[in-house]
């Protein structure tokens, strides 16, 4: 049974507000967590126009409902914005098509939740940055995206994954992973386990802040990843953020760190050769340039301070992560080989320590484009 012959996409389809034909529904996207279909319908006039039917994995999401108010609420709300500054809501925002019972989601009789999204034509998404446009042009895009919900009642959203980017409880997890060493692993990565706890103050940062009164809490996306912003194939530039299953309330500061994690990463996230791993200064300037060329008029003088922190904060809890999950069997994150959670942890301590040696250039490069 190949992919699209698990579920009667045809049927499925016919759950909500499309006219037309079905024609055909096939696997699209090299996502791993939700079930993505390309859909293909006949219109009166002879064309033919794609949407996006998605399988919500409700494994990973455990509240669909909830994933899919804080969408429909989010994405309203950038309509409104979108469409007031002119600009075109069906290519900047995704747009959530209804069913024929006005919900926002499909549960079909097997409990599988379905959505289905106006399909953006003319862009697509890329796993990798051809150059360090590409990441300025993504920087701009999830500055953008902060700016336009600076506005929005964050209290009207769902925490669908709580504590998700909770680092002090991150490390309590790795504590607990390390004194019950159920697959008697601690012996042999005693050098990571050290770096661990000597930065257990730093894990502490943010949330401290946040308690303190000196960061407020906002929407945050949660998975700042280049493929989740599409890029105009003519311009080159970003145009719509899309994968909002994470979004929910936070600190800007999570996206941005999270995103140089990734964006500035000199080599692959489970890279044995630690010699070929950095972080790029050039990498985190051009992502740094475009985030505050969008999103500064809507940060705190504190959030623009923190940015560099933020960096090392979010690439030290992917770390820990890794070196909990490998402590612990590789029971959560999926694995191809031997090692490769300890070698995904090795990658984000060396990430970790390089941004150390950079702090001043990185925090000048946050002064320049601050200042502008």
């Amino acid at each position: 049974m190949n992919e699209t012959e698990k579920f009667n996409l045809e049927l499925i389809v016919s759950e909500f507000e499309i006219e037309g034909r079905f024609i055909k529904g096939e696997p699209y996207g090299d996502g791993h967590i939700n079930d993505t279909y390309i859909i293909y319908i006949a219109m009166e006039n002879y064309s033919v126009k794609p949407y996006i039917l998605q399988r919500i994995n409700s494994y990973v999401f455990k509240n669909p409902e909830q994933v899919m108010s804080n969408i429909e609420r989010v994405t309203g709300y950038l309509r409104d914005v979108i469409t007031d500054l002119g600009k075109n809501p069906l290519r900047e925002v995704l747009n959530v098509i209804p069913t024929k019972h006005h919900m926002s989601f499909f549960k079909d009789e097997a409990d599988n939740y379905w959505r289905v999204y106006v399909f953006i034509e003319g862009a697509r998404t890329y796993n990798i940055a051809k150059s360090t446009d590409d990441l300025y042009h993504a920087g701009k895009a999830f500055g953008n995206f902060q700016c336009m919900l600076a506005e929005y009642p964050v209290s009207s959203l769902f925490e669908t994954i709580p504590n998700f980017h909770h680092t002090v409880k991150r490390y309590a997890a790795f504590i607990d992973a390390l004194e019950k060493d159920s697959c008697k692993r601690a012996a042999e990565v005693k050098r990571e386990i050290d770096f661990v706890i000597s930065h257990k103050k730093d894990t502490e940062v943010l949330l401290k802040l946040l308690d303190a009164g000196q960061l407020p809490t906002r929407v945050v996306h949660n998975d700042t990843k280049l493929n989740n912003v599409m890029i105009d194939d003519v311009t080159r530039e970003g145009i719509c953020v899309i994968d909002l299953d994470t979004v929910m309330p936070g600190l800007s500061l999570y996206d941005f760190g999270d995103a140089i994690r990734f964006a500035a990463n000199s080599g692959d996230e489970d890279e044995p050769d630690l010699s070929k791993i950095w972080m790029d200064l050039d990498s985190f300037e051009a992502y740094t340039k475009g985030y505050l060329e969008t999103a500064l008029q809507a940060l705190t003088d504190k959030e623009v301070e923190m940015l560099p922190m933020a960096a090392k904060v979010m690439t030290l809890e992917c770390g820990i992560r890794f070196l909990t999950d490998y402590l612990s069997g590789d029971v959560y994150f999926k694995t191809s080989r031997t090692h490769q959670n300890l070698d995904r942890a090795r990658t984000q301590f060396k990430l970790v320590s390089d941004m150390e040696e950079k702090w001043d250039e990185m925090s000048e490069i946050v002064k320049k484009y601050s200042a502008q």
